[in-house]
């Protein structure tokens, strides 16, 4: 959710309710600024009252990347949106063209972009197994089309198709 915290618009990220011993109960939030982009951990007292921000998110798919910039565009009314790499992160080592991602929006500000759990990447780089060495789950690392380097197994060869986990960033299976 979305919160109006000293006069700046701010994404909850995380929020704890606590109950220390002989002592009050209090929620520890970690806030994120829209307007600065900063983290800070808060602490609230159960009786004080927030501002909610309503916000939005919408299915957009990854058009191009623009010299350091990822451009998304909404498949349905075909407006785009330019984020910075700081605010993708992580994530743009599994975004393909076409690639659909959940962004939310707040104040027509995009906050936040959710990855699909799985995505299908191409293999560009899979050194050969070596013979015989197959005792155990043996695995090697790849490099997938997005530059991303995970572990696999011996199998795979470079130009197959494989299913990665957005979330641990691990192999899942061919595609």
């Amino acid at each position: 959710m979305a919160i109006n915290y000293n006069g700046d618009v701010c994404v909850v990220l995380d929020s704890q309710h606590r109950t220390p011993g002989n002592l009050r109960a209090f929620v520890q939030a970690t806030l994120r600024s829209i307007r600065t982009g900063k983290s800070s951990d808060v602490r609230f007292s159960s009786t004080e009252r927030i501002d909610v921000v309503p916000m939005t998110t919408r299915k957009m798919e990854f058009s191009y990347k623009d010299g350091e910039d990822f451009v998304f565009s909404d498949p349905e009314t075909f407006e785009t949106v330019t984020l910075a790499p700081e605010f993708v992160g992580n994530a743009k080592d599994y975004l393909v063209e076409n690639g659909a991602v959940t962004v939310t929006f707040v104040e027509e500000k995009a906050v936040a972009i959710e990855l699909p759990s799985s995505v299908v990447l191409k293999v560009t780089d899979a050194p050969e197994g070596i013979r015989g060495d197959s005792a155990n789950n043996v695995q090697k690392p790849i490099t997938l089309e997005t530059g991303i380097v995970i572990q696999a197994p011996l199998f795979i060869k470079t130009g197959e198709r494989i299913k990665v986990d957005t979330r641990t960033g691990k192999y899942m299976e061919r595609a």
